[in-house]
């Protein structure tokens, strides 16, 4: 195993992607961050290698996000602008004002679909989306297998294929 402060060098700016997936919430997503590598920490000798030290970092992360959740009773629903700065890059500098106008408003319509998606849906699709997971990848930090990972993205990519009237996404 890495030095501890090679592992954090390494994988907080993963982990954080993560958690900003997640919470959409810059602040959040920090604390968290904090929060998995010091359960981290507690819990090294729990790790066993089957998996890449940056899909158990993400477990660690998911129930740190689960465990905020219980403790604050809420789910966070971001507001337009913090969606706005963690989307897709719809930007191009050749754009026209309108059409940059048209694209963001695609890009925020976009991210509420995804927002409205349930758990585990929501997750599966940031992680395979956002963070380039394989699906035995996101399987393992569900405690499930790659074709339940897939089936569910799928899933995922069909209800939001619903919600925005594509025939394709």
């Amino acid at each position: 195993m890495e030095d501890l402060s090679e592992v954090y060098k390494s994988y907080a700016n993963e982990v954080k992607a993560f958690l900003l997936c997640l919470t959409s919430n810059v602040d959040l997503a920090e604390e968290l961050t904090q929060e998995t590598f010091y359960q981290a920490v507690k819990s090294i000798e729990r790790y066993n290698g089957e998996c890449k030290i940056s899909v158990w970092l993400c477990q660690i992360a998911k129930h740190s996000y689960y465990d905020h959740l219980k403790r604050e009773k809420y789910r966070n629903y971001s507001s337009l602008e913090q969606l706005a700065q963690t989307g897709i890059d719809f930007h191009s500098n050749e754009d026209l004002p309108d059409v940059a106008m048209i694209k963001q408003d695609i890009q925020q319509t976009i991210h509420l679909e995804i927002q409205k998606l349930k758990e585990p849906h929501r997750e599966i699709f940031l992680l395979r989306t956002k963070l380039d997971l394989s699906f035995k990848e996101i399987g393992v930090i569900f405690n499930k297998n790659e074709n339940w990972a897939r089936v569910t993205y799928y899933r995922a990519k069909c209800t939001l294929a619903e919600r925005m009237n594509l025939n394709e996404m």
